[in-house]
């Protein structure tokens, strides 16, 4: 029998996650384990908590939450502590609610659930659902029939990458109309340094971080503007961040 664990960084309360694991359930015969942070932990990146114990909390079977813990945390001790004789033949970090696409990847928590698993030796997809701002519910049938499909093609003919690489998924607005999926690069985001200042009533100054908006660089085969189309977008992440073209270049430049 496969197993499958699954995270998240939207917290073990999110929708995108129980609707995620009740489709696995109906439609795998696989042992399913979901260890998730206990409150949101989105754009905490590839974090992990070095200063202070972790603790699991029994949800259900075989549904923990990670008292204060990252996604990579709950990969980390799950793998750890949840799987004495065999490792999980599948990490899926998901639903996200919100994409996570271009350099949004290295501030993702969903991303690095599926980090810390390909870091292990363990196939991994990262699944996160766009939507528009007026959207008070979402359906979640296209992503999760996609889902299925790249499940099946894993279990059935083998993860498509090397190791140390990952699945990044993102599905489209509903409210678009849903036009396939597309194997794309991820796009180039363009950011602000927004902040919100105010005054507790102590006189004291804080800030909120503002949220940005999902410009980007105009590139029409970009995982961003693709999904923008309508498209689901499957893009393969490498965990080496090195540009190996521009070795030559800075051996120049160290020697001029």
């Amino acid at each position: 029998m496969k197993e499958i664990l699954i995270t998240n960084d939207d917290g073990f309360e999110s929708e995108g996650l129980k609707k995620l694991v009740k489709m696995l359930k109906k439609e795998f015969k696989a042992k399913i384990t979901i260890v998730a942070p206990a409150t949101e932990k989105s754009a905490c990146s590839h974090s992990i908590t070095l200063t202070k114990p972790l603790r699991f909390v029994k949800v259900g079977k075989r549904f923990y939450k990670l008292d204060d813990g990252t996604p990579a945390d709950c990969v980390y001790l799950a793998l750890a502590a949840l799987y004495k004789n065999r490792l999980p033949d599948l990490v899926i970090s998901g639903i996200n609610m919100g994409a996570n696409v271009g350099e949004d990847i290295t501030y993702s928590g969903t991303c690095a659930g599926a980090m810390e698993a390909v870091l292990q030796g363990i196939p991994a997809l990262a699944l996160s659902h766009f939507y528009k701002s007026n959207e008070k519910e979402i359906n979640f049938k296209n992503a999760l029939n996609i889902t299925k499909e790249l499940i099946n093609k894993i279990f059935n003919q083998g993860f498509p990458l090397d190791k140390k690489e990952f699945l990044n998924v993102n599905f489209p607005s509903p409210k678009t109309k849903f036009q396939g999926i597309k194997i794309c690069k991820a796009g180039k985001r363009v950011y602000n340094f927004k902040a919100h200042a105010n005054t507790n009533p102590r006189g004291v100054e804080y800030y909120w971080l503002a949220s940005a908006n999902l410009d980007y660089e105009d590139e029409k085969d970009s995982d961003i503007a693709l999904l923008k189309q309508g498209y689901a977008t499957i893009t393969p992440i490498m965990l080496d961040l090195t540009a190996y073209e521009k070795m030559k270049n800075l051996k120049k430049w160290l020697k001029d």
